[in-house]
């Protein structure tokens, strides 16, 4: 006899101890098990790999550099645990792996800024929503990658916005043009549409792809 539905479980890293404690705390109170809270990324890394957790809280930047040791470790285990969800809670926005971690299939990532959580209901919900393989990226985080709100989506076709979603979910060409069942030739001159509706020159961002990915995912979260 089953003792009752599984509780969700998460690793928490931040090298704030007060921080860390009260984001403990809330994700304990709100029903969620916490498995293991450290303090920089050698650590999370560890502390994923010993007890792989449903999902991972992040801060960006921890010991010894205080840089980018955090995002680098979030990416790190995007790539060796993929059915770990990944949840950046920071300061500040790292573009170079902020584009990394957001890239291909978003699925269970999120990205938030720690001063705009401002309801705690909603900040739960958004732990929930990543680690079911939702996303959950703040607007102000792809402001600042790429310059601008996600008004942009508005000016989308139907059939521009099916593309872009299925991009986020991280298909390929080819796997886009097997879901809608449409040529390959089709599927590109969308994808073309939307970069340049999204105002993606190919001469002003090498990451188009993502970019337009950000935009949806900031859009719709």
């Amino acid at each position: 006899m089953s003792d009752g539905p599984v509780r969700l479980r998460a690793v928490i890293a931040d090298d704030s101890v007060l921080l860390r404690d009260g984001v403990v705390r809330l994700l304990q109170d709100a029903g969620i098990e916490v498995v293991a809270a450290v303090g920089d990324g050698d650590a999370l890394v560890a502390a994923v790999g010993a007890t792989v957790p449903d999902i991972a809280l992040v801060d960006v930047r921890m010991p010894p550099t205080h840089t980018d040791e955090g995002i680098r470790a979030a990416v790190e285990i995007r790539r060796s645990h993929p059915t770990v969800a990944v949840l950046v809670l920071s300061q500040y926005v790292e573009e170079r792996y902020a584009s990394d971690l957001l890239s291909g299939d978003t699925s269970g990532v999120g990205y938030l800024l720690k001063d705009r959580v401002v309801d705690v209901d909603d900040f739960v919900a958004a732990v929930r929503r990543v680690a079911a393989g939702g996303s959950a990226v703040d607007a102000e985080v792809v402001r600042q990658l790429i310059g601008r709100t996600s008004r942009e989506l508005d000016r989308l076709t139907p059939r521009e916005l099916d593309v872009l979603e299925l991009m986020a979910e991280g298909l390929s060409n080819t796997g886009i043009a097997e879901r809608l069942v449409v040529s390959l030739g089709a599927v590109e001159k969308h994808i073309s549409n939307v970069f340049t509706k999204l105002g993606l020159d190919p001469e002003t961002s090498a990451h188009r792809r993502v970019l337009a990915v950000l935009t949806y995912l900031a859009e719709r979260a």
